[in-house]
């Protein structure tokens, strides 16, 4: 197990996902279901958004490859997307999005694209093509499996973990969260043009 890639994995997608930031929205567009129901929900989305972070860690390189992608192409429009989606944690733009009356709410907007958003799947297939070893591709399986648990989790029992961290404990994390991803998002442009240099 390559611990250090597991662990630059997890980081990277936690913070992009951001559990504590979906609990809000999560509650906006649960409220008034019952227990079960809710917890039907959580478990849905996080199943949703499982199966599409491990399609593309998958079959995304394969995708860009056929699209002729270089990877220093997909770093600068990884970074750019993740700096959009940092400054909108950092901003606190929570426009919460509207459920469709003919589709699970865990499929749409939950599970696709608040999870399974934009973000995650650049940043997922990134990591994809930086495994070359058996040690590496496990340990971005265990990253994706560790980050949905805590997914579940969040959501499952996000009426308990809102009255304990409070609105202003949720604001602190999105924060937070906003400026590691902003520092993730600058690193993959920087990386996209090293490697547009060097390639030329």
């Amino acid at each position: 197990m390559e611990w250090a890639f597991l662990g630059s994995v997890f980081i990277t997608l936690l913070v992009i996902i951001d559990p504590p930031g979906i609990i809000p929205i999560f509650l906006g567009l649960t409220a008034g279901r019952a227990r079960a129901e809710v917890a039907r929900l959580a478990l849905q989305a996080t199943a949703t958004s499982l199966g599409v972070i491990t399609g593309f860690a998958v079959l995304g390189d394969k995708v860009l490859a056929y699209l002729h992608i270089s990877l220093p192409a997909m770093q600068g429009a990884g970074g750019l997307l993740l700096l959009l989606v940092a400054l909108d944690l950092l901003t606190g733009k929570t426009t919460e999005p509207e459920a469709h009356d003919d589709v699970s709410i865990a499929l749409v907007p939950l599970g696709v694209p608040l999870l399974a958003g934009p973000g995650a799947i650049v940043a997922t297939i990134l990591f994809a093509r930086d495994a070359q070893t058996p040690p590496e591709m496990l340990a971005l399986a265990a990253a994706i499996v560790l980050v949905h648990a805590l997914l579940w989790a969040a959501m499952r029992y996000s009426v308990v973990i809102a009255r304990i961290l409070g609105r202003g404990g949720i604001t602190v994390l999105t924060r937070i969260s906003g400026v590691l991803l902003a520092a993730i998002a600058v690193q993959l442009i920087a990386d996209a043009v090293r490697g547009f240099v060097l390639a030329g």
